[in-house]
């Protein structure tokens, strides 16, 4: 299995440019660098581009005419990460972005991870990428001295050029390349990196560098790319989980003109981890033709144990599990005797449905096998596990399969989970060419890897004063273990670290606990993954309690959350995954978290609340959370008037540290935005008798333009270490949305999504 919730921190070592012609087998002048890279022994990557280059090995190449050539190891999903990464090793470098090439890396261990979730490719390749450039920077600098012969300590790189400041003499990168190869590789302790006041790019809006390209018409994406002699396949996958083909009749599809071949898939493998499903593939010249010839095919299924699931009842079946008690996963002080000798006791149940990913492309992949050989194209977030599970299925070495990253049209989590890779090498084999398999809309809501359903129960004490006592928390839902091991019915650590059992309050009795939940389909990562579930259901009971008490939320929550400090939930068994960060550098600290909600209060009239707010029909609802070791508050305004509701006003605080790219934060934050309120309102993939009912956007539907409400985003946090930037702004505006609609009409809503107690304006 592999690991996608923990990676340790990286680290990183320069070699000589001997040593590393010696193990990368290659001859070739230029800059030479090398890296340890997480969980891989030290190992060096060809990244040589065009002929006549000088390749910084890694990351950093650069041509005669001056162009510098920066890897970008992680995929671009409209998140600016073939942006952000290649300008931090240009500004240490020095080197002038409009001069700058960016080439996108292929699957290759030696980069270290490359699985581009999880909200860590800033925060995990920030210092590598700094420590990359300042190398590159040195090296030129040593080269411009040994062409003048002058002291090293006279040569300034600057402007993509270094000078000597004595004599004003000057050559560009391109000039002193060749010579630079041939300088002592630095000692990493040696470097020197810039002062934040010297950044050209980082902390600076910078344009994205694919825009142009996008905008035109001149970028791939996973569904265009076209061989010479490929074949188009669609798949009829099976409805329910573990079931198989029983039975074919493919006479009909046979007869429609530009069919090739018809294939059965074999899958309903369990755990499915990214093996395909068990289907029938049809492949043809063209997609009108596949698609036609799908339609016509005759498939009798076998039976599955997963027949008889039903999303609605096992719903139910949760939410009455997580009201008894549970699996105990930490606990703080007595509960037990809180809540029996307290003057108020206030309990709830939340609950959130399955959902899909949804991305505006869906997942396509187009392979070419030959002796020994695969090669893929596709909009993957992890080549290396496409080079992992695809060299299984074809019984080759991962380094015998050639990934390589096209753009992705939205991922959210869905192309990590690469079984649609899987598929066209398999059919690429059988029919000795090659072969893009094309996922359409319907496939991919009905065969998606599914965000958890989950229930949430929450139990409070309080004394005569209102001040919490006790608190006791308890969830259920299908683990994402389960898509890798058979018979997991409770979540693992690293899900629990997902904004439950690291709760920030200071409460001197409380509990947390799981209970169990089969697992009845595909689960995968979502943008945000538990923290959904987790802060729609602490976010609401806090919120409940503080309008139970007249308070403000905003005041409650800040006595909830007790003095500054920082801590860790480890306690027992339970080992706080802390997004698989080191705890010094990344601690989990409350004075942060309470500097996001008062700048976030301060987005939103709280004293319109309670029958002030009913009389207008407008509320005002908050939320904050940690997630992905950034801090986000959310400060949403409704209206609610005859049973409709519609949202006005959103509003996002974010400390996510250093702002590598604030354009692309801002965004990010933006898009979030637009994403949860999408779950929130309208999120259900439901399930009859182990299959999705749901089918395209007419009965899954995402947030139309004209129910986007007027954003803002401000930035904090400027002054620590850069943190996740791309999944936080989504699990606090589900809360702050109910949270708004009880202030307008007081309705509290415990069970999303939202359009199904309210009609949506």
């Amino acid at each position: 299995m592999t690991d996608h919730t923990l990676q340790d921190e990286n680290t990183i070592s320069l070699v000589s440019r001997r040593r590393f012609l010696k193990l990368a087998g290659i001859s070739s002048s230029g800059l030479v660098l090398g890296a340890t890279l997480p969980n891989i022994q030290p190992a060096w990557a060809d990244t040589a581009t065009e002929s006549g280059n000088a390749t910084l090995n890694l990351f950093v190449s650069i041509a005669p005419d001056n162009t510098v050539s920066i890897v970008c190891h992680r995929s671009e999903m409209g998140q600016g990460i073939r942006t952000g990464l290649p300008a931090v090793v240009a500004d240490e470098m020095e080197a002038d972005w409009n001069l700058v090439k960016v080439i996108q890396g292929l699957g290759d261990k030696r980069y270290g991870s490359q699985n581009t979730d999880g909200s860590r490719s800033v925060r995990q390749f920030y210092d590598t990428m700094r420590t990359m450039g300042a190398s590159a920077r040195t090296m030129l600098e040593q080269a411009a001295a040994q062409l003048w012969s002058v002291p090293v300590e006279e040569c300034k790189a600057g402007n993509h050029r270094v000078l000597h400041t004595a004599s004003k003499r000057s050559a560009s990168f391109g000039e002193l390349a060749e010579l630079a190869a041939t300088q002592k590789v630095p000692a990493e302790e040696t470097l020197v990196l810039k002062s934040a006041k010297n950044f050209n790019y980082i902390g600076k809006p910078v344009a994205t560098y694919d825009t142009p390209d996008i905008v035109t018409g001149n970028t791939t994406f996973g569904q265009d790319v076209i061989l010479d002699n490929m074949l188009i396949a669609s798949i009829e996958r099976a409805p329910v989980l573990g079931s198989k083909v029983a039975s074919l009749d493919d006479s009909e599809a046979r007869k429609v003109s530009g069919v090739v071949a018809i294939e059965p898939m074999d899958g309903g493998i369990e755990p499915p981890l990214f093996h395909p499903l068990s289907g029938v593939a049809v492949l043809a010249t063209n997609t009108w033709a596949a698609l036609k010839a799908r339609k016509a095919l005759k498939i009798q299924w076998s039976e599955s144990a997963h027949a008889t699931h039903n999303s609605d009842a096992y719903l139910e079946t949760l939410k009455k599990r997580v009201q008894q008690p549970g699996k105990v996963l930490t606990q703080h002080g007595d509960v037990n005797n809180a809540l029996a000798n307290a003057k108020d006791q206030h309990s709830a149940v939340y609950s959130v449905p399955y959902l899909a990913h949804a991305a505006m492309e869906p997942p396509s992949a187009t392979a070419e096998v030959k002796e020994n050989h695969c090669e893929i194209w596709s909009c993957v977030q992890d080549p290396q596990s496409v080079q992992q599970h695809v060299s299984q299925a074809l019984g080759l070495e991962a380094d015998q399969v050639k990934v390589n990253v096209t753009l992705l049209g939205g991922g959210f989590g869905r192309k990590s989970q690469i079984d649609f890779a899987v598929e066209a090498a398999v059919l690429a084999r059988k029919l000795k060419r090659p072969v893009k398999v094309v996922w359409s809309r319907e496939d991919d809501i009905r065969h998606d890897y599914y965000h958890a359903a989950a229930a949430s129960y929450f139990e409070a004490a309080m004394d005569d004063d209102g001040q919490v006592t006790g608190w006791r928390q308890r969830t259920a839902f299908p683990s994402i273990t389960g898509t890798f091991k058979n018979g997991v019915k409770h979540p693992n650590n690293g899900e629990m670290s997902l904004g439950f059992a690291d709760a920030p309050f200071d409460i001197a009795n409380r509990q947390c606990e799981t209970a169990p939940a089969e697992y009845e389909a595909r689960i995968g990562w979502l943008r945000s993954v538990a923290n959904i579930q987790n802060a729609f259901g602490i976010c609401s009971f806090a919120d409940e309690l503080a309008r139970l008490n007249n308070r403000r939320p905003d005041e409650f929550l800040l006595e909830l959350i007790g003095e500054d400090r920082q801590f860790n939930p480890s306690q027992g068994k339970f080992k706080y995954a802390n997004h698989g960060a080191n705890w010094k550098k990344f601690p989990l600290d409350t004075g942060r978290l309470k500097q996001v909600l008062k700048a976030t209060a301060e987005k939103a009239d709280l004293s319109k609340l309670g029958d002030h707010a009913r009389k207008s029909g407008e509320g005002w609802g908050i939320a904050v959370h940690r997630s992905f070791l950034s801090y986000v508050g959310i400060a949403t305004k409704v209206r609610v008037e005859e049973g409709k509701v519609r949202i006005l006003e959103m509003h996002c605080v974010a400390d996510v540290g250093l702002a590598v790219n604030p354009d692309r934060v801002e965004a990010q934050m933006e898009g979030a935005m637009v994403f949860g309120i999408s779950l929130a309102l309208m999120g259900e993939i439901r399930m009859e008798n182990g299959a999705v009912v749901n089918s395209n956007f007419h009965d899954y539907p995402l947030l139309r333009l004209q129910q986007c409400p007027n954003m803002s985003v401000t930035l904090m946090g400027q002054e620590h270490p850069p943190a996740g930037v791309g999944e936080p702004g989504v699990p606090p505006v589900a809360p702050s949305i109910t949270n708004a609609i009880f202030s307008a009409c007081g309705e509290r809503i415990r069970d999303l999504p939202i359009n199904k107690h309210m009609q949506l304006v």
